[in-house]
């Protein structure tokens, strides 16, 4: 194909994590790129997610970037889990350093994508009515950047500030001497309960479904203790390539049923006064896998939820009953439990007393009406498939993405899709990166798509898709890992569920659970089977 038919060989959508090292590889090899964003700035989930309380839940110096030694070396993190602005400042930092700003179009934001069968070209249409035409397009628009807003009425009816967690107001909000409410009590809530408390006058907090949570114990890290970890990184990225999860914490794989009472607990005590994510992820094999002894542990926790918070009725809402420890994401939390221990806190459990609408002043549940000068909305997001159904993709056929997958994604590898030649889903469903340490998962995604970029190259070809065969393998290769745990019907984004939306009702099968050393080696033998799978033209 002659080359000047494209304005662009590589399109990328989203400037976070994903999207700025894709755009680094490419003009790495050579490409004619241009990264697309929505935002201002770069940063993608950092961009976004500027509430109180946002921050990492792994370790800050696994979660940065790999590819570039002189990077690690100059870079200090000052937490060992950073808040939203560091991060934020962190991802402008590799972007500056690595001068990728000038390959970033800012307050782009794409409306739909179509593939030319004729040209074998894809346009991409702006929301300005401008267009771009590329013979890659390539995906990198995180699995949680399509907010949720719960299905109550009146929604439009309250006449103070309301927004989203994920559209907090980038110049902040005045929360001193307020009446707020937070409806939600999932990952960001976590975060951001204990923050708003120490501030408003009064926060109501509106509790559908309690999860499992734990203790963060985060931290400064002073020079030394930077240094120490400058000289590691090489053991520490190691370490994350070997456990499933690409997190510094793998499972602990000793007998659990030959161990006693007490050496379990004390085992569980020093996991519970450890940082980061050790209480899930570094927990016994079969805590994670088998119903009874997570629920062991799942009381152990419980056991904690009751010492920190005072008054024991209140305990008990925080309490899950329907799903045990680790069987959904485990938010990590700082003072979480104990900010229901203040006198300006109060908990509604909407089981009890369910929202009924929300009026000009407040809220009204079937008890009573709550007067509020703001109402937080932190119900969450269509999950890893929400952001590509927001956009009009079309493919062969003129078919769309959100036709072929309104019953479930069909990937291989969780990178493409039959019937949309030359899109890559980087941070799709259906990839390792969904359900790992993000930045850990997109470095082995990201390189492996350039590889294969550079492959098509010296063999001269133009187009790329996914077999039959192979996808429909994969997909049913996913379904498998999902079965290897007992807890994949757990109503769990993980697994597709999400009661604000028609549909997700039902697992879907977004994540692939067969972990990341699996996953690694299973895309790198494929590929050095001249990429056995996939067709190119």
């Amino acid at each position: 194909m002659n080359k000047d038919s494209f304005e662009h060989d590589v399109v990328i959508i989203g400037a976070g994590v994903c999207g700025i090292y894709m755009l680094y590889r490419a003009r790495e090899i050579g490409l004619r790129v241009t990264l697309v964003e929505k935002g201002d700035g770069p940063g993608g989930t950092w961009y976004w997610n500027r509430y109180p309380g946002a921050r990492f839940d792994s370790e800050s110096y696994s979660y940065g970037y790999s590819f570039s030694k002189d990077l690690l070396a100059e870079w200090n993190w000052t937490e060992r889990f950073a808040s939203q602005p560091e991060t934020l400042r962190y991802l402008n930092h590799v972007v500056d350093r690595f001068d990728l700003r000038q390959g970033m179009q800012f307050g782009r934001c794409v409306k739909a994508a179509r593939f030319d069968e004729a040209t074998k070209c894809w346009h991409i249409l702006l929301e300005d009515g401008d267009e771009l035409r590329t013979r890659f397009l390539i995906t990198a628009i995180g699995m949680l950047s399509a907010p949720t807003l719960p299905r109550i009425d009146g929604l439009d009816t309250f006449g103070g500030e309301s927004f989203h967690t994920y559209h907090w107001p980038r110049e902040g909000v005045d929360l001193d001497g307020k009446s707020v409410a937070v409806i939600g009590t999932g990952a960001t809530a976590v975060q951001l309960i204990p923050e708003v408390a120490k501030i408003a006058r009064h926060l109501t907090v509106f509790q559908r479904r309690p999860n499992w949570c734990a203790p963060l114990h985060n931290g400064t890290l002073d020079v030394d203790e930077m240094a120490q970890i400058k000289e590691q990184y090489e053991e520490i990225f190691a370490r994350c390539a070997r456990t499933p999860s690409g997190f510094l914490h793998g499972p602990d794989r000793r007998d659990f049923d030959s161990l006693s009472v007490q050496e379990k607990e004390e085992f569980w005590e020093n996991l519970y006064q450890s940082p980061g994510f050790g209480k899930w992820l570094g927990n016994f094999v079969k805590v994670l896998v088998d119903p009874s002894a997570n629920a062991e542990y799942s009381e152990f926790i419980a056991a904690k939820i009751r010492e920190r918070v005072h008054d024991q009725k209140v305990a008990l809402k925080l309490i899950p009953i329907d799903h045990g420890f680790g069987s959904r994401r485990v938010p990590l939390e700082t003072d979480y439990y104990e900010a229901f221990n203040r006198d300006n806190v109060e908990l509604i459990d909407l089981n009890e007393t369910p929202i009924e609408r929300i009026l000009k002043t407040g809220i009204q549940t079937s008890e009573r009406e709550f007067e509020f000068d703001l109402i937080v909305y932190a119900t969450g997001f269509d999950a890893i498939t929400g952001s590509f159904d927001r956009i009009d993709i079309k493919g062969k056929g003129s078919r769309t993405l959100r036709e072929k997958w309104i019953d479930g994604p069909q990937t291989y590898l969780g990178l493409q899709t039959r019937g949309f030649p030359n899109l890559f889903t980087l941070a799709g469903p259906q990839s390792a990166s969904v359900g790992t340490n993000f930045p850990r998962g997109i470095e082995d995604a990201v390189d492996w798509t350039i590889r294969m970029l550079k492959y098509m190259r010296v063999h001269g070809y133009h187009h790329v898709e996914a077999s039959l065969n192979a996808e429909e393998a994969w997909t049913a290769h996913v379904k498998e890992s999902y079965e290897a745990f007992w807890f994949h019907e757990v109503k769990s984004w993980f697994n597709g569920y999400n009661s604000n939306l028609d549909g997700h009702d039902r697992v879907r099968h977004l994540v692939y659970f067969g972990g990341a050393p699996e996953y690694r080696t299973r895309i790198n033998e494929i590929a050095s089977r001249d990429y056995e799978g996939f067709e190119f033209v």
